[in-house]
């Protein structure tokens, strides 16, 4: 029997990609024979390189012509956009091939955002991204999100000090955009609620702030990771942790996928745009008393109306008694 060549196209970021992991392996043992292509950028291509229903991932660096003519030597049966914007527009023309294509609901999520009223359909966007594959008879196999680390990034036990080695929690505490995250302020209020010790994770850029918290902490048990251990790395704590915090970032969708309890923490956005945490229990900490959020879907580098209430006057009161009793909440 021949293959089937399959392009799935999603180009950022490592939340969006880690969600479109279902898409893969249901598409690699739901369809006869079928063979998945991923295209993405260089920046993110380590998360799909360890993913066994990945059979060859394409790197946009430089031109997009030259990127597609690349993609055209591969002669593909079906393209399944699941970022559909402008450029896999260019990309599913030239290549004219059948293609199916993602919708995004920017007009739901615009109305959202500047009326407040919430027209966005009760369903996840893995279930949307899933949704895209129907006419092909792909069904969502209900296994969850992937996330798999390299042998080489796995981070022993023995690699923690001995009073983390029975249990700890990690908190991501990096996010792409200022209003996305807590300012170190509440972060600190937030640490002072766990009894475990804590993993501070995330890039370089988090350093200057995980190190805020750690001194402001001295009595705690806080390990500053930041900056210190690559995405892989980083994941492998989130395997070993008992339970992880997260901003709404997509370090809360690599926990989703290795199937970890979460505190997902929402500045300006909100859940109903359908990215919480995917089929792990989970509790959503959000402001719902301030009438300004969602101020955007994506975030801003600070808050339009100088106030950020959205993060000012969250309430941590209880965490470690609401995470040992949740399933899938909010």
């Amino acid at each position: 029997m021949p293959q089937t060549k399959f392009l799935i196209l999603r180009f950022s970021s490592i939340g969006d990609i880690v969600l479109t992991t279902p898409v893969i392996r249901c598409i690699k043992q739901q369809y006869p024979n079928a063979q998945v292509h991923f295209a993405t950028k260089k920046s993110y291509q380590s998360l799909l390189n360890n993913n066994p229903y990945v059979d060859k991932t394409h790197v946009l660096e430089g031109s997009l012509s030259t990127f597609v003519d690349e993609l055209k030597a591969e002669q593909f049966d079906y393209v399944i956009d699941l970022h559909n914007n402008l450029r896999t527009r260019i990309i599913k023309f030239r290549l004219g091939v059948k293609a199916f294509s993602f919708d995004k609901l920017n007009f739901r999520k615009w109305i959202l955002v500047k009326f407040k009223k919430n027209l966005m359909p009760n369903v996840h966007i893995v279930d949307r991204y899933l949704a895209t594959t129907s006419t092909l008879g792909i069904k969502n196999d209900n296994k969850g999100l992937d996330y798999f680390i390299p042998e080489k990034d796995q981070l022993p036990n023995s690699w923690l000090p001995e009073e983390y080695r029975k249990g700890f929690v990690v908190y991501a505490i990096g996010g792409q955009h200022a209003t996305k995250k807590l300012p170190v302020a509440k972060m600190i209020e937030l640490c002072k609620q766990v009894s475990l010790p804590l993993i501070l994770i995330g890039g370089p850029e988090d350093k200057s702030e995980a190190t805020q918290i750690v001194e402001a902490l001295k009595e705690k048990a806080i390990l500053n990771t930041c900056g210190n251990c690559n995405l892989n790395q980083s994941a492998s704590l989130i395997q070993q942790s008992l339970w992880v915090i997260s901003h709404d970032t997509g370090m809360m969708h690599v926990a989703a996928a290795l199937k970890k309890k979460v505190v997902s923490i929402w500045g300006n956005t909100v859940p109903e745009f359908g990215m919480y945490p995917y089929q792990t229990p989970f509790v959503a900490i959000e402001n719902k008393e301030i009438g300004c959020r969602p101020c955007s879907k994506i975030g801003f580098e600070k808050c339009p109306l100088g106030h950020f209430k959205c993060a000012n006057e969250l309430e941590f009161s209880d965490l470690e008694k609401k995470i040992f009793k949740t399933n899938y909440t909010s």
